[in-house]
């Protein structure tokens, strides 16, 4: 699916659209997966030139108004003036909306991803299959599966780990597929659409979640309580 340009919608379609960025994060606060400030949400709104609609930083998640959105260009410099400050993330939402197809970007901030950024950060990501939940991954068509979830270190220097990410996604042997974890911090998907781009986010922390439990029940990872 190739991304409208919102150029050529009324304000009412912007508007939709920034509904839907404020709705998702109404849930996904009220599923802790967006606590605090933390998380951010983009929308594609032109692929050539590349515009994103993204959250401004540092709002609550969970009341997001229609005066918290950013429109940002390839760089992730706003495109229009009098706008609010956008994520300090803008970039790596740049890098995922490079990709062929990519119509939404969603980071979230969850208990299960954060723990296990860091207890598989060391081995530089972690294998999950078996679980029919995977289906609902685009393109995954069996609980055979095999998802591989790549971890980064976190920085502040943005620039650069959107760089490893771009790098990551053009890996020949193993190019980065459907989401990634950065470490001690959250988790990075995408999709056709916000639709689909909530579909992942819901499984990957699902599976985050039986991940990490099924470690505790193995004594493989100590409890956090």
């Amino acid at each position: 699916m190739t991304p409208s340009d919102t150029k050529t919608f009324p304000l009412g379609g912007l508007e939709q659209r920034i509904d839907a960025l404020r709705e998702t994060g109404a849930y996904f606060w009220q599923k802790g997966w967006s606590l605090g400030t933390s998380s951010n949400y983009s929308i594609v709104l032109a692929q050539e030139p590349l515009e994103l609609l993204i959250t401004a930083s540092g709002k609550d998640k969970g009341k997001l108004s229609r005066a918290d959105f950013v429109r940002v260009g390839r760089d992730g410099k706003g495109t229009s003036p009098g706008q609010p400050k956008s994520s300090a993330e803008t970039l790596l939402h740049v890098v995922a909306a490079e990709q062929p197809g990519v119509g939404a970007v969603l980071h979230t901030h969850s208990v299960w991803g954060t723990l296990l950024s860091d207890h598989f950060f060391g081995q530089g990501g972690f294998e999950i299959s078996g679980y029919e939940m995977l289906k609902g991954l685009d393109g995954v068509t069996t609980h055979e599966h095999t998802q591989w979830v790549p971890i980064f270190e976190n920085t502040q220097h943005i620039p650069d780990l959107a760089e490893q990410v771009r790098e990551a996604f053009a890996d020949a042997e193993r190019p980065l597929r459907h989401g990634y974890l950065i470490r001690r911090h959250g988790l990075y998907t995408w999709g056709r659409d916000l639709e689909e781009a909530r579909r992942h986010i819901e499984i990957f922390e699902f599976l985050f979640e039986v991940t990490a439990r099924r470690l505790m029940l193995a004594g493989c990872m100590a409890p956090t309580i």
